[in-house]
């Protein structure tokens, strides 16, 4: 996991891969909206997270991030006043609302980190909670659920050790097939934390549910040919409205190391995919670098050239589920509300914006029966009216979150 550093392609050179004249004639240019640009902050994957839950927290899910920075509304970026955004993945005593006297994530997990510009990046000395005899604090950030920075794990999916200071570790199906809700094993009778139970895991301290899926790229070249995630997987995550994880990675090594650790993780990378662009000649994607570098950054679908001189290993998607905020009774009917996917998507190439989740209320007359029947029109709002009921002995109702099939166009 770099920390900051000029990336191995200038913006202007990626840039020019969607939009030079050979590659004019753009088959789609899509992208999610409203993604948030965090600057690097103890680590890039847990600000790659940030991003990924800052979105969740402006778009269908606030309870994602409710401390003092915007009013309890994610920001788009970390500048000036919205630098408490960064406790959404990395606690520390007295930042944003953060009593001074209770340890946070930097506090029991960074050998020191003192602020922007000093902290132990790539430290392997043992976790400070352990070295002060103290309790370490209970998961309330992002990068706790991830197991950022946590040195207490070993032989990690026979790997590596770890986690070194602003490192995280993924278990992947080295096989090429998809993990879906996967839990890591148990080290000394503990659940060890990776990036993708700790992205559900955070989801559940919110309040939310969530399926989380992490799988290998098909051009992963440790994978036989013909599996593996493709860019078509991309594509429809994007156009189903939902940001992408991406986890770079070199094919081998899987450790190195380091001083005071053998086997400490290699060098990666974690970054946030929320569009992609594809032309008769080639396939790229678009994303947030982790680094706060603005849009337009885009790298080839198969490239060994993103960021760092890394390529990418695999991805973990996040998919949060509709959750029921409020029912109350009005003169008019019952009023529903809930939490839930509120994505819009921007096509370049039509100059068009849409939403990409929509809802119905269905009705069951019955629990004998599994006939639901639509009661409301397809909107993207995330409240309704249910309709009267009266002569009814009993009706039961659900939010639908419709497949992208099932949206009018």
């Amino acid at each position: 996991m770099s920390a900051p550093k000029v990336c191995s392609l200038p913006v202007g050179i990626l840039f020019a891969l969607a939009l030079s004249p050979a590659h004019a004639r753009a088959d789609q240019n899509v992208r999610i909206l409203d993604v948030p640009d965090y600057a690097w902050y103890a680590g890039c994957f847990g600000s790659a997270s940030g991003n990924l839950m800052g979105y969740w927290d402006r778009n269908g899910f606030p309870d994602m991030y409710t401390g003092p920075t915007g009013g309890g509304l994610a920001p788009l970026n970390t500048n000036s006043g919205n630098a408490g955004i960064r406790s959404l993945w990395a606690s520390k005593a007295g930042f944003d609302g953060r009593p001074v006297d209770q340890p946070g994530h930097t506090d029991d997990y960074w050998e020191y980190f003192y602020g922007d510009s000093s902290y132990s990046y790539e430290s392997a000395a043992p976790d400070p909670y352990v070295l002060a005899g103290r309790a370490e604090h209970a998961p309330d950030c992002t990068g706790d659920f991830m197991g950022a920075s946590q040195n207490k794990w070993k032989n990690l999916d026979g790997e590596c050790n770890g986690n070194i200071d602003a490192f995280s570790f993924n278990f992947w199906d080295k096989t090429g097939a998809r993990r879906v809700n996967f839990t890591p094993p148990d080290q000394d009778g503990i659940p060890v934390r990776d990036i993708q139970s700790g992205f559900r895991n955070f989801a559940k301290w919110r309040g939310y549910d969530a399926d989380v899926f992490s799988q290998e790229v098909d051009f992963n070249t440790n994978l036989p040919a013909g599996v593996g995630f493709t860019f078509n997987d991309l594509k429809a995550e994007i156009d189903a409205g939902y940001p992408v994880l991406l986890f770079l990675q070199n094919p081998s090594p899987y450790s190195r190391n380091v001083p005071g650790m053998d086997g400490a993780n290699p060098i990666v990378h974690g970054m946030l995919a929320y569009g992609y662009v594809s032309t008769p000649t080639m396939n790229a994607v678009r994303y947030r670098t982790s680094w706060a570098s603005g849009d337009n950054r885009i790298a080839l679908w198969n490239g060994n050239a993103w960021e760092v001189s890394l390529t990418l290993r695999g991805v973990i998607g996040f998919h949060p589920t509709p959750k029921i905020r409020a029912i109350t009774q009005e003169a008019d009917g019952v009023h529903l509300k809930w939490d839930g996917p509120s994505s819009r998507a921007m096509d370049s190439i039509t100059a068009t914006t849409k939403f990409v989740h929509w809802y119905v209320i269905e009705k069951l007359d019955s629990l004998t029966s599994a006939n639901f029947t639509a009661v409301t029109a397809p909107s993207p709002n995330r409240e309704a009216v249910l309709p009267n009921t009266a002569g009814s002995s009993e009706a039961f109702f659900r939010v639908k979150l419709l497949k992208p099939s099932d949206i009018p166009r």
